[in-house]
């Protein structure tokens, strides 16, 4: 009976000291963390707004129930164009995604920065030449298709679905940023529900 005892309090020992110990490698690498996603993101909005020389963020909204942000592209005094980070529901995942438009809400350019989908079919959605699909395309134009000939946006072969989640996540995007800075095209609805916060 001593000995379980003794045992069980050893144990106990054990898993508080593990405890605090990852309580205090969480504490310093948190903030190193978030330093550095913080950075890619920076990065990643000056990839796709090459000429701009500040882009500032200008609010918050929920796309699919995922927190995101919009951003205000300047040179000198003139916007010369508008980002979004944005989220499709894809096939094992959400795809996070970063796009820019130009000022007459067409789109620049799409960075895809996180997702789950599936290797050697769904994770095409990273490669350049489906990327490339959407510069150039009105919001009437983020439609996926299936087959060639058409100013859509062609799904990858046998990958439709995570195929359009980024082109729904790519087209809420465009809505919302239609919606605050010219008045038209009013970002959807989403189930759950999508919340809308400027920045004054």
């Amino acid at each position: 009976m001593k000995e379980m005892l003794k045992i069980t309090i050893t144990l106990i020992g054990i898993f508080v000291a593990a405890g605090i110990i990852m309580a205090g490698v969480f504490a310093k690498t948190a903030p190193i963390m978030a330093e550095a996603q913080k950075k890619e993101k920076e990065e990643a909005l000056k990839l796709l707004m090459p000429d701009a020389e500040a882009i500032k963020e200008a609010g918050k909204w929920d796309p699919f129930g995922k927190h995101a942000e919009y951003y205000e592209a300047r040179k000198g005094n003139e916007a010369i164009g508008y980002l979004a980070s944005t989220y499709g529901k894809g096939y094992s995942s959400y795809i996070s995604i970063l796009v820019s438009v130009d000022p007459s809400m067409k789109v620049k350019k799409i960075s895809i920065l996180g997702h789950g989908e599936t290797p050697g079919l769904g994770d095409e959605i990273e490669q350049e030449y489906f990327k490339k699909r959407y510069e150039g395309k009105t919001i009437e134009q983020l439609e996926v298709v299936k087959t060639e000939g058409t100013d859509k946006v062609l799904a990858i072969s046998g990958a439709t679905i995570s195929s359009r989640a980024v082109t729904n996540g790519v087209r809420e995007a465009v809505k919302l940023l239609k919606g605050k800075y010219t008045g038209e095209q009013k970002p959807a609805e989403q189930a759950g529900g999508v919340r809308h916060e400027q920045h004054k």
